[in-house]
């Protein structure tokens, strides 16, 4: 079964709407050019009751070490998604100083953007195959885009990987059916602005995973 992560929540009840649907992932963004950031401390706070219920995720874009370590101790996440130009030497140093799983997200559009994604399977937990976003964007996900699933199609990789980018309570079982994505993430498809989460749309959205 298709499992879920509810990414860049920033207050209780979205939070709860996450946990109660089942999300298997809960997301915190910390990047402070996103309408979704949270300090750590905050994100400490708030996801405190998602242990033992779903693993809790730090999103970072191109973070350094200092914030890394700043994450790892506060915030203490089970993975961290890499949502920027990192290497590979990067994610290994990021999994060095926080002790957390990886996600790596490699942005799509066609087929040759899949070249890199064999050489990143060592060193990530799970790839995010994620909706390149719009020529001029200031942000690298959350912005509602999506590619073709079909690229996703008879594609195999090691360890189980999510479809991500422009993911709706309406689309996402369309999605699994197409792409075969064992895992899904959404973050503007649950919103009724940026950055402000409806738990109903949630709620749906993880209903829907659930009957895919």
């Amino acid at each position: 079964m298709t499992q879920a992560k509810i990414c860049g929540l920033t207050t209780p009840d979205a939070l709860d709407a996450a946990l109660a649907g089942g999300a298997a992932f809960v997301g915190a963004v910390i990047f402070p050019n996103s309408p979704r950031h949270i300090d750590p401390l905050h994100g400490a706070t708030l996801f405190e009751r998602a242990r033992g219920r779903a693993k809790v995720v730090a999103v970072t874009v191109d973070a350094d070490d200092a914030l890394l370590t700043e994450i790892a101790l506060i915030l203490k996440p089970d993975l961290i998604q890499l949502h920027g130009h990192e290497t590979r030497e990067q994610a290994e140093r990021a999994r060095l100083l926080t002790g957390a799983g990886i996600i790596k997200v490699l942005p799509i559009r066609t087929e040759e953007d899949f070249a890199g994604a064999e050489a990143w399977e060592p060193f990530a937990d799970h790839l995010m195959f994620d909706a390149k976003p719009p020529e001029g964007s200031h942000l690298p996900g959350g912005v509602g885009a999506r590619f073709d699933w079909a690229l996703l199609a008879d594609r195999a990789f090691r360890d189980p990987w999510f479809v991500a980018g422009g993911l709706t309570p309406d689309n996402v079982a369309q999605a699994i059916r197409v792409s075969g994505a064992p895992l899904v993430d959404v973050s503007s498809g649950v919103e009724t602005a940026p950055g402000v989460k409806d738990p109903a749309l949630i709620a749906a959205f993880l209903e829907a995973v659930r009957s895919a």
